[in-house]
């Protein structure tokens, strides 16, 4: 009993959160495409009643339901992302080692900017890039921009550095450095502009400093070697 009930719990969040996701979207408007996101969402809490739902999840699979047809296609590609993003969810332990390696990061690549941060309102503790991490960027950009940043994350991984989203999260900042410091931005301002950025950034220009940043700090490590 103690299980179905777990599981009817989590089907109430499943519920809430199919309900609104993405609903600006025509895809979304659609009955039948809501019913195979809670498809695909519930087979997973199913199958991971141990995590059960969290919020988030629904935006994670949105996307690929777009592209995939199938149910089972979406399902099994949710379930390999999942293996890695579920670590940024409450009950991993990734997010805090994403916050301290992005103040890492700065301190190394922007000093300047980093010291400026400090002394104009502290938000080097990064928890502005929390929903960046959480959600893999996705509602920081349209939806042909998530494809292309989760592609380039992915391919990354395997041609550059697993680490790449970190890069890029940096690489958002740097974007628009100029704005931040002539702002004398603190957490609750730097909070406030990018939630009124979402869906308006230039991919390429932020693509651009992730790639920038990661070669300076590889010539970085060569000039230390």
């Amino acid at each position: 009993m103690e299980m179905v009930e777990n599981f009817g719990l989590n089907l109430h969040r499943i519920d809430k959160d199919v309900a609104r996701c993405d609903r600006n979207l025509e895809f979304f408007s659609k009955r039948e495409n809501l019913e195979k996101l809670r498809n695909v969402i519930t087979t997973y809490v199913w199958e991971n009643l141990e995590i059960g739902y969290m919020q988030g999840m629904c935006d994670l699979a949105a996307p690929l339901l777009t592209i995939f047809p199938d149910e089972w296609i979406v399902y099994s590609t949710f379930k390999l992302l999942m293996n890695r993003m579920i670590k940024n969810f409450p009950n991993g332990d990734q997010m805090d080692s994403n916050f301290a390696n992005m103040r890492a990061l700065m301190q190394v690549l922007d000093p300047g900017l980093f010291d400026k941060v400090q002394q104009n309102g502290d938000f080097s503790h990064f928890y502005f890039c929390y929903r960046w991490f959480l959600l893999d960027f996705k509602r920081e950009f349209d939806y042909e921009g998530v494809y292309r940043v989760w592609e380039t994350i992915w391919c990354a991984s395997r041609v550059s550095t697993e680490h790449f989203y970190l890069f890029f999260a940096l690489g958002l900042v740097e974007t628009y450095r100029d704005i931040i410091l002539d702002r004398n931005m603190d957490f609750t301002d730097i909070i406030k502009f990018f939630n009124e950025m979402s869906e308006r950034h230039d991919l390429s220009t932020v693509l651009l400093e992730a790639n920038t940043l990661i070669n300076n700090l590889q010539l970085l490590c060569n000039d230390n070697e």
